[in-house]
């Protein structure tokens, strides 16, 4: 299986109902083996980083086996909100 930003992205968006999606290859030759991620979503309001983080592992728990290194950011819509502001 050949993992893109566009699928990772998809499993996020129909996985935790993500509204907003970053993902970046950082691997040094863009060989998908390493990723940064910021996800938004609803789903995370009220949960403690750890959760968030854990929720994004599960969705996407078949990629994560074939992916070096893994970066995420987790917002809730209104964190999003903030940020964008600054």
């Amino acid at each position: 299986m050949s993992i893109t930003p566009d699928l990772i992205r998809e499993k996020l968006i129909a996985g935790i109902a993500a509204i907003h999606v970053d993902v970046e290859d950082t691997s040094p030759n863009r060989c998908a083996a390493s990723f940064k991620v910021l996800v938004v979503s609803p789903q995370f309001e009220g949960k403690p980083l750890l959760q968030r983080h854990r929720m994004v592992n599960n969705c996407l728990a078949e990629e994560l086996k074939e992916i070096h290194a893994f970066e995420q950011k987790t917002l809730t819509p209104e964190q999003w909100e903030k940020l964008k502001a600054q």
